[in-house]
């Protein structure tokens, strides 16, 4: 070797991968080959086709997009919406009226998880998601074409009432049912990456139906919105549903969803179809809890942020309708540009420190972030808001990866359906309404800083009982891939694991026929 030349790098070696595999992956593995007592073959890994995957994650996104772009339209619109269905009463009784049936969307969310998700695990995940679709559409665009009291009378807030709970009835096999079929298609190593695209679609949606009537308070006169102009962001619904219909109608089944691991997971799967509700509860209690603490968590912090701090500034603080819909623009597109950034993150670091660290910073943070948001000026307000839209991007970012991977393939569907929605109902969609009730009563416009604190103190516990789930196979499917390039890798690292597993029991059954035994 020349003098001064310095000395090349080592070729990695089988044992060198494999010591380089984050822990949690290395115990599936291991586990997987106990069972299979064999090293994998090429027909044991799935790759994922790069088109395939590009559209479901797509078609899912665009499901996402359309029912927060409604939500978007609802939350900046509920003032208005107050004063068309409920004209009789008082501005805060409007509010909170109008935030009430905002809340009875979510109280029929279980119900549609209970009817759709033993579906979703029967028929397939495709059918069902085509059906939440058309629904959402339906209940959305019917808002648009709802007479006003002042036309209809009392018929006005009841027909907004039943329109919302179709909403709600569909919503409740939406996102469980997106957030399964993104995770049955993604490649393990970048499940946290491809699945953060689902909430992507969601706060595209929700700022695109935000800005649309931030535009049309700018460009309208409040006489001309409370006449027509509310109406159109809920008309321009239909075709965007028609839109997605189309998308998802040509989708293929998630590959997890065709070919289950083995037999005791049909069985299970035959279960669930028959909408067999205890034995999901009585058999997965313990990754229902954990999946509501997470939703709770991370849903608080979001209609927190889109659903009650626009109303909050002002009927509160007083601002106009058009600072405080700026202002929350602001935040929810920032969590767009960070969010697929944190996905990717989750993937290298793993999911609790992602969760962990943002629930602790919601304890610390929640009570200055309102401080500045009620201050004036410019430049405070936004921090405020920037500082709580970080935190719930690190909420949303991992949620799709890492909530269905917490329940079996057989059972996904239905146990999401049962654990997101019943938190969502209970503690998501009624934050605007307990948020404003709650300082309506006791007058104290720093409730909604508690409340967040309440939350990030149940999301840390939560996240102690974690499993860590990045880059491994979900329960209950093959491991997926992106290329047959990683399929190999995947094959020879499998074949060094299983050397070590088969020299370690070599080992241990000679020490127990030694000297002395």
């Amino acid at each position: 070797m020349s003098e001064g030349r310095p000395d090349p790098k080592p070729t990695p070696t089988a044992d060198d991968t494999v010591e380089e595999l984050p822990v949690q992956v290395r115990k599936d593995l291991l586990s997987r080959l106990r069972r299979t007592k064999r090293a994998f073959r090429e027909d044991d890994v799935q790759v994922v086709e790069p088109p395939l995957l590009k559209r479901a994650v797509g078609a899912s996104a665009l499901g996402n997009c359309m029912e927060w772009f409604d939500f978007g339209v609802y939350s900046y619109l509920a003032a208005t919406i107050g004063k068309v269905f409920f004209p009789g009463a008082s501005p805060a009784a409007q509010v909170i009226s109008s935030f009430a049936t905002f809340a009875a969307a979510f109280v029929v969310r279980p119900l549609g998880g209970l009817v759709f998700g033993p579906l979703g695990d029967r028929l397939g995940r495709q059918k069902v998601l085509a059906t939440t679709m058309i629904m959402m559409a339906v209940g959305t665009f019917a808002i648009g074409l709802i007479p006003s009291y002042a036309t209809i009378g009392i018929a006005a807030p009841i027909l907004l009432l039943l329109a919302r709970m179709v909403q709600g009835f569909s919503t409740g096999g939406e996102y469980g049912g997106a957030t399964t079929f993104v995770a049955e298609y993604s490649p393990d190593r970048r499940r946290g990456f491809l699945s953060s695209w689902l909430d992507f679609g969601t706060f595209v949606g929700y700022a695109l139906g935000s800005a649309l009537v931030t535009a049309l308070n700018l460009a309208l006169t409040d006489d001309q919105m409370l006449s027509w102009g509310w109406r159109l962001p809920f008309l321009i619904a239909g075709p965007l549903g028609v839109i997605g219909l189309y998308m998802r109608l040509k989708l293929e089944e998630s590959p997890a969803f065709q070919q289950q691991l083995d037999d005791h997971e049909k069985s299970l799967a035959q279960e669930s179809a028959g909408g067999e509700f205890k034995t999901i509860v009585k058999n997965h209690w313990r990754p229902l809890l954990i999946c509501m603490g997470l939703v709770l968590l991370y849903n608080v912090t979001n209609y927190m942020v889109t659903g009650f701090l626009p109303t909050y500034q002002t009927e509160t603080l007083n601002r106009s309708s058009g600072s405080a819909d700026v202002l929350v623009l602001v935040g929810m597109l920032w969590i767009v540009l960070l969010i697929t950034f944190i996905g990717r993150l989750s993937d290298r670091i793993g999911r609790r420190p992602v969760y962990g660290v943002a629930a602790a910073a919601m304890i610390v943070l929640a009570v200055p972030s309102f401080l500045l948001i009620k201050m004036d000026g410019t430049w405070p307000p936004i921090l405020g808001v920037l500082i709580l839209s970080t935190l719930l991007a690190c909420f949303a970012a991992p949620s799709a990866a890492t909530l269905p991977a917490l329940f079996p393939t057989a059972v996904r569907y239905a146990a999401m359906g049962i654990g997101f929605n019943f938190a969502v109902a209970a503690f998501g969609g009624t934050t605007p309404l307990v948020t404003e009730a709650l300082v309506s009563v006791t007058g104290d416009d720093m409730v909604p800083a508690y409340y967040l604190m309440l939350a990030g103190v149940i999301g840390l516990v939560t996240v102690k009982f974690l499993p860590e789930s990045a880059q491994v196979s979900l329960n209950g499917s093959q491991p997926m891939v992106g290329s047959k390039e990683e399929r190999k890798e995947l094959i020879t690292t499998s074949q060094e694991l299983y050397r070590i597993q088969q020299d370690s029991r070599a080992g241990a059954g000679a020490h127990r026929s030694g000297p002395g035994r």
